[in-house]
């Protein structure tokens, strides 16, 4: 990295969409304008560039971020294309945690579609700044204007359009700019290297007039400048108008619509001005927020070069060439290769043996990074997604990324006994990788257990294991991932007194369990611990293993050994020793009581409730609405979409194992839809003791 970089002059940027929108095509022809590669990869012909992996040249589909650098009009565009498909969500919402701004990708044809909705409500809560493109213009049955409804119904009210297509369709010949008021025409010769611009078509000019009051009208309410010349009817220049639209988008005041067809070349550097133009630069957006190593007091990350290191670890990858890759955003100061930084999830020192710039699966070796660069380490061993990397002596933690629960487990067996080892060392590698994949063994029967996000997320782990680690396994079939929880308060003892090997062991805690509901939990908070006592009670420093302790006895719950969640565990009171306790001792004996109290309360079992949407002709939505109630499902939401209806309905992931065939078979073939997991939610009670039925093999 070069240096003594301007700030201002870099964009680290995101692509998200519904699956098929068009983002890995979009980040293709990107990397063709910017000079990056030489020639344009098709999704479709299995030679997109951002789409490396074999099961996503085979699909079609982009499965894990992809991060590549590239450079227009003098600015550096670091970019992520994310995946579209739900079942790796996973990748989107560590992408936005650290992004600066992003592109949402729409299709003129299908306007919002289910994903579009998820990945942009996941942006809102980073609050991502955001420029909308709407994709496939040339497609038949585009609707740019009805997209726009779509977009300003849906997720947000203040998308507006600053372009306008000429022609839609099969007709679509090139975009009216409403900042500069000139047409714009891509030569398909060069495949839209070159441009030109011309006038506007005369019967598209009152149309665009009317367009560019509309947009100048809408900045104006946050621009005192733009206002009082829109009001006086004064000329209103271009670089005002960039620089208005610019720091509303900044603001989130603001989301400029753009159009064109990447596939067809158009449109695409008219989105990579719009990136340099709208988008923030890491001085533009609020600075980072982190806290002391204890939690109390909240720091601000000033993107400075020339303080001290601190960067947020938002993936891991294990290359079978260079090893365990460590994907960074440094958010101030910088580090060199052979530097040494301090881990402060774990509180221990790595050190850095290699520094990469990458580009999709291809990485070159640099000097350093600084403040707002995006690339990847090489050498730290225990480092995994979501911990804060430091220089040495930096008190500083970052909040971390919270990733969803997995809904559905299968099991999976080595076919010998030399396999086994081989496997184990593979799921761990791949769990190290995907914070939404967990390996687990089955209390009872010992059997290795590895639960995600959806069918097709285990469907890829399963192919890698074999492709990738050439491992030899047998899988079961997918089972639901069900957690345990309590509906009554109880308070608990447990105590650890004893003598062993001639030393005194003493320690007692008293506790108590309360039910909590979903939302009175934060983000990626599964239980929460209180503790209601004082240090003449017990001493602060076995406070830390009581809590610890204590929310890992959460891990096996007494019904089926699922975990338990949405519990609140105070502690009330204890007894100890000066000289016999020991933080192994509370952390024993607050175990005992939590398990002591989870046996004694009321427990229930847990199902993940899925969010499904379905997109079907009129003609099928009765037959589907009844469907869904027989599957206990609970509609929310009919809709119109696109000539189409959209059905929004909580249905329990169990009841929708095998459902697209189920769908196709009631849709001729012609509904789709998506899913997503939204919570767990306690099953009705015959549900529940047919489930335990099972379990328990009777």
């Amino acid at each position: 990295m070069s240096k003594n970089r301007d700030l201002s002059e870099i964009r680290n940027i995101g692509i998200m969409a519904h699956i098929d929108a068009g983002k890995t095509t979009t980040t293709e022809r990107i990397l063709f304008y910017t000079g990056i590669i030489h020639r344009m990869g098709e999704v479709h012909d299995g030679n997109a560039v951002m789409d490396w992996m074999a099961q996503e040249k085979e699909r079609g589909i982009t499965i894990t971020s992809a991060v590549t650098t590239c450079f227009w009009k003098k600015k550096q565009i670091n970019i992520i294309d994310t995946p579209g498909h739900v079942d790796f969500t996973a990748e989107v919402e560590r992408s936005l945690r650290i992004l600066d701004g992003a592109i949402g990708i729409f299709c003129a044809v299908g306007g919002v579609e289910p994903q579009s909705e998820t990945v942009w409500h996941q942006a809102d809560r980073y609050k991502v700044p955001r420029i909308a493109f709407i994709n496939k213009m040339d497609r038949s049955g585009a609707d740019y204007e009805h997209a726009i409804d779509m977009i300003n119904d849906r997720l947000t009210k203040n998308a507006l359009a600053v372009q306008l297509p000429i022609g839609q369709e099969d007709k679509f010949e090139g975009i009216i700019d409403l900042i500069s008021m000139r047409a714009v025409y891509f030569d398909q010769e060069t495949m839209g290297l070159k441009y030109h611009t011309k006038q506007i078509p005369d019967e598209l000019l009152e149309t665009a007039e009317n367009m560019r009051n509309k947009l100048l009208e809408h900045i104006s309410e946050y621009d005192d400048l733009i206002m009082e010349k829109y009001l006086e009817e004064k000329e209103i220049s271009e670089v005002e108008i960039i620089s208005a639209i610019r720091n509303s988008v900044i603001k989130h005041q603001f989301v400029p619509v753009l159009c064109g067809s990447s596939l067809k070349n158009k449109g695409v550097q008219l989105l990579l001005d719009a990136i340099n133009n709208y988008l923030p630069s890491p001085l533009d957006i609020p600075p980072a927020i982190g806290t002391k190593g204890d939690g109390t007091e909240e720091v601000l990350v000033q993107p400075d070069p020339k303080g001290q290191f601190s960067a947020l670890a938002f993936k891991v990858q294990i290359d079978k060439y260079v090893g365990k890759l460590i994907y960074v955003r440094v958010y101030s100061g910088s580090i060199k290769r052979g530097s040494s930084i301090m881990n402060q999830s774990t509180g221990k020192k790595e050190r850095i043996s290699r520094v990469l710039q990458v580009h999709s699966n291809k990485k070159k070796d640099i000097l350093d990074l600084e403040a707002g660069d995006i690339a990847a380490l090489v050498g730290p061993k225990g480092i995994q997604t979501g911990d804060t990397l430091t220089s040495d002596g930096l008190d500083l933690l970052l909040a971390p990324i919270t990733f969803p629960d997995s809904v559905i487990s299968i099991a999976i067996e080595p076919k010998t006994q030399a396999d086994k080892e081989n496997l184990d060392i593979s799921l761990k590698k791949l769990e190290e990788e995907d914070p939404t994949f967990r390996v687990s063994q089955h209390k009872d029967t010992g059997q290795t257990l590895i639960s995600g996000m959806g069918e097709l997320h285990l469907e890829i782990i399963i192919d890698r294991l074999k492709r990738e680690f050439n491992v030899k396994a047998n899988d079961g079939n997918p089972q639901v991932a069900y957690r345990e929880s309590i509906i009554n308060e109880v308070i608990t003892d447990g105590e650890f007194i004893r003598e062993m090997n001639g030393k005194g062991h003493y320690a007692v805690v008293k506790l108590k369990l309360t039910p909590l509901k979903f939302d009175e939990l934060k983000p990626g908070e599964k239980n929460r611990f209180i503790n209601s006592i004082d240090q003449e009670v017990i001493p602060k420093e076995f406070w830390k293993a009581i809590r610890n302790s204590s929310l890992n006895a959460c891990l096996d719950g007494p019904l089926m050994s699922s975990p338990i969640e949405r519990v609140r565990i105070e502690l009330i009171g204890g007894k100890f020793n000066e000289v016999d306790s020991s933080e192994t001792a509370f952390s024993i004996a607050s175990s005992i009581a939590v398990n002591n109290g989870l046996r004694k309360a009321k427990a229930v079992i847990m199902e993940p409730i899925m969010l499904i949407s379905i997109i079907s002709p009129e003609d099928f939505v009765g037959e589907i609405i009844g469907d869904i109630n027989a599957k206990r499902g609970r509609i929310e939401h009919i809709r119109n979409a696109n000539q189409k209806q959209e059905i929004t309905a909580h249905v329990p992931m169990s009841e929708l194992f095998g459902y697209s065939t189920r769908l196709r078979s009631i849709s001729q073939g012609r509904a789709d839809y998506t899913m997503e997991y939204l919570k767990h939610e306690k099953t009705p009670a015959n549900i529940q003791e047919k489930i335990l039925k099972k379990v328990r093999g009777y």
